[in-house]
């Protein structure tokens, strides 16, 4: 099955997390691999002590603004290159791809090519992609499609991330 949280609201990496949490508890092998994102958030420090959740990351330890640069480009493709292999070896019963809408959003990665991941993915696999603006390819492959949205956010009032809540 293929699985797609997107939208503008807050909650969809947390949404894929705790699915990664649940599959694990129940014995199954989850892989994350996070586009755009290199930072050391807090959530990874749990999730490295779970044995069944490998987590990798795809991209620098900044947020993106304005054109993404050739180091952005090279992550995402060595990201989707990894995410291939793994799934055609079939080692994982759960693969997150985070944030990876985000990086076709930025035209890291051509849509055909996770289009084509998608349709070629064994049964067997739960995969899961996260990021707002997922494109209507994307979504017309997926299985089930949560389409997240802000109707209130205290960003909006200046409150800044949260150690423990955001991070």
């Amino acid at each position: 099955m293929i699985q797609v949280y997107t939208g503008d609201g807050k909650g969809k990496t947390t949404a894929s997390l705790g699915l990664a949490i649940r599959a694990a508890g129940a014995g199954k092998k989850v892989y994350i691999g996070q586009f755009i994102k290199g930072l050391e958030y807090n959530e990874l420090k749990s999730l490295r002590k779970l044995k069944n959740i490998t987590l990798e990351q795809f991209g620098r330890g900044c947020f993106i603004k304005g054109k993404p640069e050739l180091k952005d480009l090279e992550l995402a493709c060595e990201g989707l290159k990894k995410i291939k292999d793994i799934t055609a070896k079939r080692k994982f019963d759960v693969i997150i791809l985070d944030e990876i809408n985000i990086a076709l959003d930025l035209k890291l990665l051509e849509c055909r090519e996770v289009v084509k991941l998608l349709k070629n993915t064994p049964k067997s696999i739960e995969m899961v992609l996260t990021g707002r603006n997922a494109p209507p390819e994307i979504l017309k492959a997926a299985d089930l499609v949560s389409h997240i949205k802000e109707i209130k956010h205290y960003f909006r009032k200046g409150q800044k991330a949260r150690r423990g809540i955001e991070y």
